[in-house]
């Protein structure tokens, strides 16, 4: 089994750093099981909290204020939410691999994405380019995760 599943997941947190954790946390509330094993995806309150934050970030990068994805805190969530997913998509004793090829992931391509963003942001506005980005990270985080876990045994 291979790790490219944290990999991708990794590209999804570098664009929308809660959309990781939210996407594992729906499928594990819908029943889905990841390969990789951890104990917070298996607490009510953290599933919640992931799904809630993960809505929280589409609605608020939006904001004229809100902060590039490249900032310290931005990073930091980038590098807790790829870590956390990619652990989890990683087959079952590879988590720390997992955790750290997502991570090598999000972060570099977290200043590419942002790049990105920024000439869509000058030629269609900031909202239209964020609901843009949103569609496409959230199908691909949602895609990543469905094609990666599998129904409860």
């Amino acid at each position: 089994m291979t790790l490219l599943s944290s990999a991708l997941i990794g590209a999804v947190a570098s664009a929308r750093s809660m959309t990781p954790m939210a996407t594992i946390a729906m499928a594990r509330t819908a029943g889905r099981e990841t390969s990789g094993k951890l104990v917070l995806l298996d607490k009510p309150l953290f599933k919640l909290g992931a799904m809630a934050m993960g809505a929280g970030e589409l609605v608020g990068d939006k904001m004229k204020s809100a902060p590039d994805r490249t900032v310290f805190l931005g990073l930091l969530a980038r590098v807790m939410s790829a870590g956390i997913a990619g652990a989890a998509l990683a087959p079952q004793g590879r988590e720390p691999a997992g955790a750290a090829v997502a991570v090598a992931t999000a972060v570099p391509l977290a200043y590419l994405t942002l790049a990105g963003r920024k000439r869509a942001m000058a030629s269609m506005g900031q909202t239209r380019s964020g609901l843009i980005e949103d569609a496409l990270i959230v199908a691909a985080g949602a895609a990543i995760v469905a094609l990666s876990t599998r129904a409860q045994r």
